[in-house]
C-alpha cells in the first residue's frame, strides 16, 4: 500500500494554475533553452553527431558509421534520434541536443508521477523543481550523447516496474489481484530501449537493484513478476532485432562492442578513466548542486534512521537499492566517467523530495539549517569572488571578467538555498518560495549566452575554428594539425564535414599546418619548410602554415597560397 503524508493542505484552483505554470517554466527552461548556445564540446558530441549525420546521408540507419567506417562503441538508439532530428529541423547543435532534452523530460515526469503516487501530491512538487534545476540534469540534458538517454530509458523502465510490483497501489485500487500486463509489456520495453541506448549493462543494473529489493522486503514472488514471459518478449522484440541485423552485417561487431566496449571498458583500465573509488561520492555532490547541501542532510537522516532500525515503505526500499546499487556498480569498474552514475540521479532526487517534503511538513530545523548555511557561505564567496575580481580587471580584463562571472552565479545559487531554508522554516514550501527556489537558475540559465563568452573568450568547440579556416579559401583536404586536444580536433571534424588528418613528420606533404604559436619549424622538424607569414585566425588564435616537404623543393605546390 502506498504511503499516503498527512498535513498536505489543498491547493485552490488558482493555486493550482500557478504551480502548473511554475512547473512548466522549469522543466521548459532548464532542458530546452540554450541548447544551442555553443558548439559540440568534448570528442563524444562531435562524433555522435557525425555519425548520426551520416545516417540521414547515406540512409543505413544498422552500422553506424564514423568517417566512413563502422564504430561500435555505443549502440544507436541516440543516432537514431538525432539523425531524426536532423531529417525534420536540420543539421544543428540544438537538432542533436534535443533527443536527450526529450529524454531527461519523460524521465523527469515518471518519476514525478511516481512520487506523487507514493508519497503525495507536494512530494512530486519538490521533484518537479529539483530534479530539472541539478547542475547534472541541465547538463545531461545539454550533451548530444548516450548518457541521458540510457538514464531516461532504466528510469522509467523502472517506474514501469514500480506499477507492476504493487507499489503505486492506493485504497482506490480493487482488491482483488491482477495481472498489470501494460506495465510488464513497457518494463520490457524500456529496458530493451536502454539497452539499445547503452548496452547489456541496463540488464545488469535492473537485475541488480530489484535483487535487492526483494532480498530486503522478502517479496521474492513479486519480484519474480518481472521475469513474467511478456515481459522477456517484449523485451526481445526491442531489443534484439538491431544486434542480429548488425552482427550479420558486420562479423566483427560482438568482439569490438561486448568484448572490448563492455567486458574490458568494465574489467581493465584500458580506456584511461581510472578514478579514486570515492569518485562518484563527489560526483553526486556536483550533479544536484545547487541543492547538494539539502542531499547531505537527507543522507545524514537517512542513515541515522537506517541506524535505529527504521522500516521503510517498499518504495523507498526500491530507490535506495536503485541507487545504492548503481554507485556501488560502477564504482567497482576501472572506468569510471561522470555519466556513467546518472540512471541514479532520479531515483536519489526522488528520495531528496521524500526527505524535503518529510522534514518540512514535520518542521524539523535540519533541511533549513543545511541550507541556509549553505546560503550564507555562498553569498561570503560571492562577495570575495566579486572584490577579487574587481581588483584582477585592472592587470587582466580576462581573468577579471570570469571572476565577476562567478560571483553572478554563487549568488544566484546562494539565493536557491535561502529560499528551499525559507521553505524549511516556515514549514511548507508555498508558491511564492518555490518561484525563489527556482528564479534565480532561470536568470544563470538565461544569461548563459553573456556568461560563456566571459568564461571562454575562445570557443571551445571547433565551430569558430572551422568557420575562420572555410574563410581562407584553403582546401580542407590540404591541412593536418598538430597540438590540438581531442575534443576540438573531432569538433573541427564534424564541421568541416572532413577527417583532418594530424600531422606526421616522418611522411610530411605539400599543404597546410594548423598550430596553436609560431612553431612551425620546429613541429616540422627537418622534413618539411614553413612558408612565412602564416594565415594568423585571430578568432581562435591559431596559425595556419604552407609546408612542403624539402625532397620537393622547386616543385610546383598542390594547393594554392591564400591572398
Amino acid at each position: 500500500m502506498a504511503s499516503q503524508p498527512s498535513g498536505e493542505i489543498t491547493a485552490t484552483p488558482a493555486q493550482h494554475v500557478g504551480w502548473a505554470i511554475l512547473i512548466l517554466m522549469t522543466l521548459c527552461i532548464c532542458y530546452f533553452s540554450q541548447l544551442g548556445e555553443i558548439g559540440f564540446v568534448g570528442p563524444d558530441e562531435p562524433r555522435y553527431a557525425w555519425i548520426a549525420r551520416d545516417m540521414t546521408e547515406t540512409g543505413d540507419w544498422v552500422t553506424p558509421r564514423l568517417y566512413g567506417k563502422p564504430w561500435f562503441e555505443k549502440p544507436p538508439l541516440f543516432y537514431w534520434g538525432a539523425a531524426l532530428s536532423f531529417k525534420i529541423f536540420g543539421v544543428s547543435e540544438v537538432a542533436a541536443r534535443l533527443p536527450s532534452a526529450i529524454c531527461a523530460l519523460l524521465a523527469t515526469l515518471a518519476i514525478a508521477w511516481l512520487g506523487w503516487r507514493t508519497y503525495g501530491e507536494e512530494c512530486g512538487r519538490w521533484l518537479l523543481l529539483l530534479l530539472p534545476t541539478s547542475v547534472g540534469m541541465i547538463g545531461f540534458s545539454h550533451a548530444a550523447a548516450t548518457d541521458m538517454p540510457f538514464a531516461g530509458m532504466l528510469t522509467i523502465a523502472m517506474v514501469c516496474a514500480a506499477v507492476a510490483l504493487g507499489l503505486t497501489r492506493s485504497d482506490n485500487t480493487p482488491i482483488l489481484p491482477h495481472i498489470p500486463w501494460m506495465a510488464l509489456v513497457l518494463f520490457g520495453v524500456f529496458v530493451g530501449l536502454a539497452v539499445l541506448a547503452k548496452g547489456p549493462a541496463a540488464i545488469i543494473l535492473c537485475g541488480g537493484a530489484f535483487f535487492f529489493w526483494a532480498f530486503f522486503t522478502k517479496r521474492w514472488r513479486e519480484a519474480l513478476r518481472l521475469l513474467h514471459p511478456v515481459v522477456i518478449a517484449s523485451f526481445c522484440v526491442t531489443a534484439l532485432p538491431w544486434y542480429i541485423v548488425c552482427a550479420r552485417r558486420n562479423p566483427d561487431f560482438f568482439r569490438i562492442f561486448i568484448v572490448e566496449h563492455n567486458f574490458k571498458r568494465y574489467l581493465t583500465p584500458e580506456f584511461q578513466h581510472v578514478q579514486p573509488f570515492w569518485f562518484y561520492a563527489f560526483v553526486v555532490l556536483i550533479a544536484f548542486l545547487p541543492w547538494s547541501p539539502a542531499l547531505l542532510s537527507a543522507a545524514y537522516w537517512g542513515i541515522k534512521r537506517i541506524r535505529r532500525g527504521t522500516q521503510f515503505v517498499p518504495t523507498t526500499y526500491l530507490l535506495l537499492c536503485w541507487s545504492l546499487f548503481c554507485l556501488l556498480f560502477f564504482t567497482i569498474s576501472k572506468s569510471k566517467l561522470p555519466g556513467y552514475i546518472l540512471p541514479a540521479v532520479p531515483t536519489i532526487a526522488l528520495l531528496l523530495a521524500r526527505f524535503l517534503q518529510s522534514v518540512v511538513n514535520a518542521k524539523s530545523r535540519l533541511a533549513a539549517y543545511a541550507s541556509f548555511s549553505a546560503a550564507a557561505i555562498l553569498t561570503l564567496a560571492a562577495g570575495a569572488v566579486l572584490v577579487a575580481g574587481a581588483k584582477l580587471m585592472r592587470h587582466s580584463h580576462f581573468t577579471g571578467s570570469i571572476a565577476v562571472s562567478a560571483a553572478f552565479v554563487l549568488f544566484l545559487l546562494a539565493a536557491a538555498n535561502f529560499f528551499v531554508a525559507l521553505a524549511a522554516f516556515r514549514g511548507r514550501m508555498q508558491l511564492y518560495t518555490a518561484v525563489g527556489m527556482v528564479l534565480p537558475l532561470f536568470i544563470a540559465l538565461l544569461s548563459m549566452g553573456r556568461l560563456l563568452p566571459r568564461i571562454f573568450p575562445l570557443d571551445p568547440s571547433g565551430k569558430t575554428l572551422a568557420q575562420q579556416i572555410l574563410s581562407t579559401g584553403i582546401p580542407v583536404s590540404e591541412i593536418a594539425v598538430h597540438g590540438i586536444n581531442r575534443g576540438m580536433h573531432y569538433g573541427l571534424n564534424f564541421y568541416l564535414k572532413k577527417e583532418i588528418a594530424d600531422w606526421d613528420s616522418s611522411r610530411p606533404r605539400d599543404g597546410y599546418l594548423l598550430l596553436g604559436a609560431r612553431n612551425c619549424d620546429a613541429v616540422a622538424d627537418d622534413s618539411a619548410t614553413c612558408e612565412q607569414p602564416p594565415v594568423y585566425l585571430e578568432r581562435s588564435l591559431r596559425f595556419l602554415y604552407r609546408v612542403k616537404p624539402k625532397d620537393s623543393l622547386g616543385r610546383p605546390p598542390s594547393g594554392r597560397k591564400p591572398q
